[in-house]
């Protein structure tokens, strides 16, 4: 992969750039670094480059926002060690390209569980924002081994205090519970109660409130 391969992408990347999604992003923390592109361009750019390692990690090195959501569509997640990974995780410091991350690349990485188990217990925000999130996948997937009465003793005691991008995933926890464990279900529902957390939080019509106790009795209803 040349210089010149990388810089073309990243003119690519700039000319699908709007203000409308660059406002969009900055809204939601992004920073300056980023040239606004809709990710629907980036996915369409991404099936043309097609999965690119080499030039996934020199996109990702520049920084840009626009550059790293397209390097994680062309990224191969099995060639990525355990500490690039954790580099990486804890480099994806907005939300949308964090959940990207852990959608495409994290959850397909071959050492996930042991990088889940790490992340559980980080200081830094986006790590830990992505050991819940495999957690939550875990919960309503592959719950063999995890205590769940345990992670409802931590959700209680520790998500009113958790950061915002901690928070939100830990959420999905506390709900997935709810959702997939009866025996669980009663404590999970009193834990939404109690905590409070988004139960003002604005939803569109016809959408799933994020409030825990109304978002379990809803899926729970669904499945009925």
């Amino acid at each position: 992969m040349t210089t010149n391969v990388l810089n073309e992408t990243l003119a690519q990347l700039q000319s699908l750039g709007n203000e409308k999604t660059r406002a969009l992003h900055q809204k939601n923390g992004a920073g300056d670094n980023l040239f606004g592109v809709p990710l629907g361009d980036i996915r369409k750019l991404a099936a043309k480059l097609k999965t690119n390692h080499e030039l996934a990690l020199a996109l990702w090195e520049t920084g840009n926002i626009d550059a790293r959501l397209l390097a994680i569509l062309l990224i191969k997640p099995n060639k990525l060690s355990s500490d690039e990974m954790d580099r990486m995780v804890r480099a994806a410091d907005f939300a949308w390209l964090a959940d990207w991350f852990n959608s495409y690349v994290v959850k397909n990485h071959p050492d996930k569980e042991a990088l889940r188990q790490k992340w559980m217990n980080a200081d830094d925000p986006w790590a830990a924002r992505a050991g819940w999130n495999l957690t939550s996948a875990r919960i309503a997937r592959s719950p063999e081994g995890l205590d769940l009465s345990a992670l409802l003793d931590r959700l209680e005691s520790e998500m009113a205090s958790a950061v915002a991008p901690v928070q939100w995933t830990m959420n999905f926890c506390l709900a997935g519970i709810g959702i997939h464990h009866p025996q669980y279900r009663k404590r999970a529902i009193a834990i939404g109660e109690a905590l409070g957390i988004y139960r003002d939080y604005p939803v569109s019509k016809g959408c799933t409130s994020p409030f825990a106790p109304i978002w379990i009795n809803e899926m729970v209803r669904r499945q009925a």
